[in-house]
């Protein structure tokens, strides 16, 4: 029998609006390919949550997930590998060949860091390149490491690995960072901390493991190699879409999902919540907020259908 909802990610999105859908009695699973919590579980610290007191990322997300599981949500690891629509509802079909169908559905599959594709980066992902501080900063105690990136991410994570690295150099394109103004603050107060202002990455150097950055100075285009053991890279993002979803949603240049304010899709029965979905501001805040509104709206759907 098919259920009355199906999520796709287990960030905050997906986990409120499962816990939303579990207090409404809807027959709900949630499709998460690995812990739930998402991003928030590489984040050391979440210091603006509104009401919470300076949590880990993990342990807000098992929290979170607690919570919701209390409500009736049924998690099932797997990773959605295909959406299609049909008279009924939908069909996700998962790597682990299982087929699963739901009579409306809600995507938060989230989205994953951009990769700038210069040299060194793949060939060293692992051995030094690294997309998360809060997994691999442990391994660069007493070593100087490099973030590139200018924004809230790039620069919290650069705070944090100040706690392991004897220095930590931000590589950062313009003369001013795009972090929030708490956040940058922390930054210039941490003596570990060293911003290159308007430089841009060239190349990531080393054989075995990282043993060095190339940097160009955009302003005078002047070139040279920084030492460094790490670096983590903190661009930007991209919207995670499973295969199929395309066909059923309008996107954005950037191809996040457009909704409209109820995380409605194009398709009728189907919404988007969180970092997949277009939208000016993405924070744990906001991915709740677009949770709950989206189980709400799919229960609405639910009833008139």
């Amino acid at each position: 029998m098919a259920d009355d909802l199906i999520i796709i990610g287990g960030g905050p999105a997906g986990l409120t609006a499962g816990m939303y859908a579990g207090r409404a009695r809807l027959r709900v699973k949630l499709l998460e390919k690995a812990i739930p919590g998402g991003q928030i579980n590489s984040t050391s610290m979440v210091e603006n949550y509104p009401g919470v007191e300076p949590i880990s990322g993990a342990e807000l997300s098992a929290r979170m997930e607690k919570q919701a599981v209390d409500f009736g949500l049924e998690i099932v690891q797997a990773t959605a590998t295909l959406v299609s629509r049909h008279s009924d509802g939908f069909a996700i079909n998962t790597d682990s060949g299982d087929e699963y169908r739901s009579r409306a559905l809600i995507v938060t599959a989230g989205s994953a860091p951009v990769k700038l594709g210069i040299p060194g980066e793949e060939e060293l992902t692992g051995r030094g390149v690294s997309y998360c501080a809060v997994c691999d900063g442990p391994f660069n105690r007493a070593r100087e490491v490099a973030v590139v990136g200018g924004g809230d991410s790039a620069v919290e994570e650069a705070v944090y690995l100040a706690r392991f690295a004897v220095k930590v150099h931000i590589i950062h394109r313009r003369d001013r960072l795009r972090a929030a103004k708490d956040i940058q603050e922390k930054a210039f107060r941490e003596p570990k901390v060293q911003i290159h202002w308007k430089c841009v990455p060239l190349a990531v150097l080393g054989k075995q493991g990282v043993e060095a950055l190339r940097i160009r100075n955009v302003k005078d285009g002047s070139e040279y190699d920084l030492p460094v053991y790490g670096v983590f890279f903190y661009v930007g993002l991209k919207p995670v879409i499973p295969q199929g979803l395309s066909d059923l949603v309008q996107t954005d240049a950037g191809g996040f999902i457009i909704t409209d304010e109820n995380m409605a899709c194009s398709t009728p029965g189907l919404f988007a919540a969180g970092d997949v979905r277009s939208k000016r501001l993405r924070q744990i805040v906001t991915a709740v907020g677009d949770g709950a509104v989206a189980a709400y709206s799919a229960q609405h759907y639910l009833e008139s259908s």
